[in-house]
Formats: structure tokens, C-alpha cells, sequence
């Protein structure tokens, strides 16, 4: 039972505190004249992926690689499978030409390079450095594409903070207006960043229980209950989009948050504490994230959108994946 309470606390201090460090980071960037685009761009897309972020780096501090990586990889396939699922059930999901020429196949060659470093290299800071590198180009073309105008359309990075938006129903804009002392966003940040730190270690450590007492490997628990508790804000934040009729703003989260998956949660933690891809991730797992980003790109090119019934099938395909790799 302490297990099961660890790894429900844990969960809700990730959340709340991310949401502290997402408001007092934003708010202490736009005192400072950080641009709100961004803003949005790097601290509050850095801020919704803490819960993955914190977890898997504390994972792998702990010696515990298959919750580490397991987390990385299935958020990245609970994203598609089961979240934009449930999304398309609510709302058919329009897609954008060069959403999907953009964003999608991004996401697609993210999931083609994990693959590849699993297979051909260790997952060191070599490689975290590289991913990190790459997460960089990627928001600074961001920028550039934002800056450039409608004419090019939104960003998948750029959606990634509107859908944060749409959950509280404001924007970051709004939020900055109010006139306070820097101080007080800055502690408010400091104080969300200890919690969603202590957060993690209490999941973490709860989730390593339960994989002991359950008689399931770490990887499984990874690939799965931690996986999706910490995806769980984009899960409300793209249902939210979705009720309010702004699903194409849900696709470009979801397509968002698996590309920090890969190149920010993956390439900090390989940066911060190297750690080695469990070899069934590598041979199963991976390679499932990849087939799952083709057949989203399949169904958005047929139509340009993702329909109810094409959500059906990828949340029936969640429930195949689920029944493969838990342990009867």
C-alpha cells in the first residue's frame, strides 16, 4: 500500500509543482524581457515535460534504467496510442499540410534516431549532448517559423504552449501583466522546482517497490504506469483543447511533447546521469514507438485528419501494446 501511496503522491507533487515552476520561471523571464514566444518555446515546453524530465533523470540516478528509458518510450507511444486517441474520439482531428510536413515527420525522424542509438551507440553524454544540440535547432527554427509569420503555420512547439494554455484558460501575456517584485515569481519557480525533484524521487522510489512486490520488471512499470501518470498533463490539456473544438491544437502538443521526449527528457538525462537502453526496449519497445509514429503520419495524410474511427483503432492499438508487454 506505501507503494501505491508513493507513487500517487509522487505523481501529484510532479504535476503541481511543474505547474509552479512553469508559472514563476515564465514570469521572471517576461521581468527580466524575455519574449513571450520565447517564453513559450523553451521555459513553459521545458516546463510541461518536467514530470518526464525529473523522472527519468531520477531514474537513472538511482540505477534504475528500465523506468528511466521506459518513461521516455512510453509516453512517446501512450502520446499517440492512447492521449491523441481519446482526442480524436472527442473531436475528429483536422491536420494541418505543414503540420504534418513539419511536426509529424520530425517526430518520425526522432523515433527513427532513438532506434538507431539503441542499436549503435551507448546512451551517454556523447549522445545527450547530440540530442540536446538537436533540441536547440529545433527551437530556434521554432522561433524562426513563428516569427515568420500565419503564413507558415503554428508550430508543434508553439501548440505545445497553447494547449498549456487552454487548460487554464489564459495567456502567458495576460499573466505577465500584473506588476510584482521579481522576487516572488523567482521563489515561486525555485520552490515548484524542489517539489516536482521530490516528486520524482518519491515516484521513483514507489515505483521500484511496487516492481519488487508485483513480481514486475522496472522496465514494464516504466513503460507503463509511470509512462503514463507522467503524461498525464498533456492527457487533460489535449482533452481540454479537444472539448473546446481546438483539436488541431491538441495534435501539435502531443506531436510536441514527443519531440522533448527524445531530445530533451533523453538527451539531459543521458547528459546528467549515462545510463544503458534495457536490451527489450531496444528490440521491442523502440521499434514500436517508430511504427506508431508511421501509422500516425499514415493516418494523417489520408484526409487530413484523424477521425473517430481512426481513434478508435489507435486506442485498441494501446490496449494490444499493454496486453504484449505486461506479464500474465
Amino acid at each position: 500500500m506505501n507503494d501505491y501511496i508513493a507513487i500517487a503522491g509522487g505523481l501529484l507533487l510532479l504535476i503541481a509543482g511543474g505547474e509552479f515552476l512553469i508559472r514563476g520561471a515564465a514570469t521572471t523571464a517576461a521581468r527580466l524581457g524575455m519574449s513571450p514566444l520565447l517564453i513559450g518555446l523553451t521555459l513553459i515546453g521545458f516546463g510541461t515535460s518536467a514530470p518526464e524530465l525529473v523522472t527519468s533523470i531520477e531514474a537513472s540516478l538511482l540505477g534504475a534504467p528500465g523506468i528511466a528509458i521506459g518513461n521516455i518510450v512510453g509516453s512517446n507511444i501512450a502520446n499517440i496510442l492512447l492521449i491523441l486517441a481519446v482526442a480524436a474520439l472527442i473531436a475528429p482531428i483536422a491536420v494541418g499540410r505543414q503540420a504534418l510536413a513539419r511536426d509529424a515527420m520530425i517526430v518520425l525522424v526522432c523515433s527513427v534516431i532513438f532506434v538507431i542509438v539503441g542499436y549503435a551507440f551507448d546512451f551517454g553524454r556523447i549522445v545527450g549532448a547530440a540530442l540536446v544540440s538537436a533540441l536547440c535547432v529545433y527551437l530556434y527554427y521554432a522561433y524562426r517559423q513563428e516569427t515568420a509569420g500565419a503564413a507558415v503555420g503554428h508550430t508543434a512547439a508553439f501548440e505545445k504552449r497553447e494547449a498549456h494554455d487552454e487548460l487554464f484558460d489564459q495567456q502567458i501575456d495576460r499573466v505577465m501583466e500584473h506588476n510584482t517584485a521579481v522576487w516572488k515569481p523567482l521563489l515561486l519557480a525555485l520552490v515548484g522546482l524542489g517539489i516536482v525533484v521530490l516528486g520524482g524521487k518519491i515516484l521513483v522510489e514507489g515505483a521500484v517497490g511496487f516492481a519488487r512486490v508485483a513480481g514486475v520488471s522496472e522496465t514494464v512499470i516504466g513503460l507503463t504506469i509511470i509512462a503514463v501518470g507522467t503524461s498525464l498533463p498533456e492527457l487533460v490539456t489535449s482533452v481540454v483543447a479537444a472539448l473546446r473544438g481546438h483539436s488541431d491544437v491538441a495534435l501539435g502538443s502531443i506531436l510536441g511533447s514527443n519531440i522533448y521526449n527524445i531530445l530533451g527528457v533523453g538527451g539531459l538525462t543521458a547528459l546528467i546521469s549515462p545510463t544503458v537502453i534495457p536490451p527489450e526496449i531496444i528490440a521491442f519497445d523502440s521499434i514500436v514507438m517508430l511504427a506508431v509514429a508511421v501509422v500516425l503520419v499514415v493516418f494523417a495524410v489520408t484526409g487530413y485528419r484523424i477521425a473517430r474511427t481512426e481513434g478508435a483503432v489507435l486506442l485498441a492499438g494501446y490496449g494490444v501494446y499493454i496486453y504484449a508487454i505486461w506479464p500474465v
